[in-house]
C-alpha cells in the first residue's frame, strides 16, 4: 500500500497539512484528512479483476504545485487522475495502449512530464496525462520489462529506471537517462542482480543518493547519481517498496 502525503488547499480553501492518499489491493484509492487516523474510500471506477486476477494500485502521485491533482496507476487498469483532491477520478486512455501500470512518477519540468512504466514499455505525457506517447524502450533497453521509476530530485532531465526479464526474472538492470527518457545507459553494478530491479528511492536532501532494490531482496546504493554502486551486504526477503530518509 502506498501513501503519499500532500500539503495544499482542499475544497473549502483551508490549508490542510494531514491529507494522505493510499492505494490498495484489491484496487482502491483511500484518503485520510487527519494524518491517517481515519480513512475514506474514494469513488473511482477501477476494475476489480484483470488478467492477473485482482487489480491493484501500484502508484500514487500528487502534483507538487497543484495539490488537488492526483494520479493513480493500476495494475492492470491504466492511469486515473483526480483534479479535485480525490473526490472524482477519470481514466486516462489516449496513447496509453498498455494498461499494465507498474509505476508512475512526475518530473517538475515546464510543462510537467508524467512517466508510466508497464510490462512492455514506458510512456510519457506532457499534458498531465491527457495524452501519452511511447518511449519505445524495447529498442533501447537490455531487458524490456519496465518496473521502478525515479526522477533525480534536483534535475528533472535525469530519470532512473529498473527493469528485468519478467515479474520473477533471474536478473535485472538499473538504467539512467539524462534527456527525459529519450536515450538510456545501463549502469554498472558490483554484482549481477538476482531478479528484476523492482524500485528506486530518492530524497531531495541528497539528490545524488539513490537506492535501488530487486524483488528478491538485494539493495544497491549510489552516492554519485549512478556513476558507481555498492551492494548492501545483507539480502532481505521479497521487497516491494522502499524509502530512505535523512538522519
Amino acid at each position: 500500500m502506498g501513501a503519499p502525503r500532500r500539503r495544499g488547499r482542499v475544497a473549502d480553501n483551508l490549508v490542510a497539512d494531514d491529507i494522505l492518499f493510499a492505494g490498495t489491493r484489491p484496487a482502491g484509492i483511500w484518503r485520510s484528512r487527519d494524518g491517517g487516523r481515519h480513512w475514506d474510500k474514494l469513488s473511482a471506477d477501477i476494475a476489480r479483476e484483470c488478467s492477473i486476477g485482482t487489480a491493484f494500485v501500484t502508484s500514487l502521485v500528487v502534483d507538487p504545485d497543484d495539490h488537488r491533482t492526483v494520479w493513480a496507476g493500476v495494475e492492470i487498469d491504466g492511469v486515473f487522475r483526480s483534479r479535485d483532491g480525490g473526490d472524482t477520478w477519470t481514466r486516462l486512455k489516449t496513447g496509453l495502449y498498455d494498461p499494465d501500470i507498474h509505476a508512475v512518477t512526475i518530473a517538475a519540468t515546464q510543462p510537467k512530464r508524467l512517466y508510466a512504466s508497464t510490462a512492455r514499455d514506458m510512456f510519457v505525457s506532457d499534458n498531465l496525462g491527457d495524452t501519452w506517447r511511447s518511449l519505445e524502450i524495447r529498442e533501447k533497453w537490455p531487458l524490456p520489462y519496465a518496473r521502478g521509476l525515479a526522477v533525480k530530485p534536483d534535475d528533472p532531465r535525469v530519470l532512473f529506471a529498473g527493469c528485468g526479464e519478467t515479474t520473477t526474472g533471474e536478473t535485472g538492470h538499473i538504467l539512467r537517462s539524462t534527456d527525459f527518457g529519450e536515450t538510456w545507459e545501463t549502469l554498472p553494478l558490483p554484482t549481477r542482480p538476482n531478479a528484476t530491479v523492482w524500485g528506486l528511492a530518492t530524497h531531495p536532501a541528497d539528490p545524488n543518493r539513490i537506492t535501488a532494490f530487486t524483488l528478491f531482496g538485494q539493495v544497491y546504493v549510489t552516492d554519485d547519481a549512478g556513476a558507481s554502486w555498492r551492494k548492501i551486504p545483507r539480502d532481505f526477503g521479497e521487497i516491494r517498496t522502499a524509502a530512505w530518509l535523512p538522519n
